[in-house]
């Protein structure tokens, strides 16, 4: 029986998995990169770490299958990642150790230069989110589901909004979240920026 329910510690490894099966605008992206975990020391990790009172699985009785996770507050999330998770993972990938031309070669630069979310963006939309699924848990209401968790979840933290980006290349994704009410705040050259209010 596939069930919503909350993150759990042994989690992990799942959805370290699922972030990387899912990795490549969607589709799957093992293989790709020469150590498997580094996508998910990206995007899973600090939120399990940091906020992972707002992480939700999509569970199937063996293994989750999919995620949300968010941050309640993306520029303390932003603070708190530099203070204690982007620093091992620079000790752990160094820029000088990695090829330009390796496919892994944006994710350590993300990691020794994270971006920073424009103050216009967190101002109105102070929560961000990630979400992942596999096939086998797509189409059938489990992303949407797995949103309204997150949304209740921010909104009972005090919330008033939510943004994300999208890859130009997901137009699945892009189309999801349009379904959900999402609205567009930025065109970007490769992606979206949409946010959708909590209030």
């Amino acid at each position: 029986m596939i069930t919503i329910r909350p993150y759990r510690p042994g989690d992990e490894a799942a959805l370290y998995d699922v972030c990387l099966r899912t990795g490549l605008h969607g589709l799957d992206a093992s293989g790709l990169y020469s150590d498997p975990r580094l996508l998910g020391n990206v995007y899973v990790g600090p939120y399990l770490e940091l906020q992972p009172r707002f992480a939700f699985v999509v569970d199937d009785g063996e293994r989750p299958r999919g995620y949300v996770l968010g941050a309640s507050d993306t520029r303390e999330f932003e603070d708190a990642c530099e203070r204690t998770w982007w620093p091992r993972l620079r000790e752990e990938y160094p820029l000088d150790g990695t090829p330009a031309d390796a496919p892994e070669r944006w994710l350590v630069e993300h990691i020794h230069n994270p971006p920073r979310t424009p103050a216009e963006i967190v101002e109105a939309y102070p929560s961000h989110l990630h979400i992942d699924l596999l096939p086998e848990a797509q189409g059938a209401g489990w992303g949407r589901r797995l949103m309204r968790a997150l949304f209740a979840a921010l909104a009972e933290a005090g919330s008033p909004g939510v943004h994300l980006g999208v890859s130009k290349e997901n137009p699945g994704a892009i189309a999801f979240y349009r379904r959900l009410g999402f609205e567009e705040l930025r065109d970007l050259p490769h992606s979206l920026v949409l946010a959708h209010p909590l209030a």
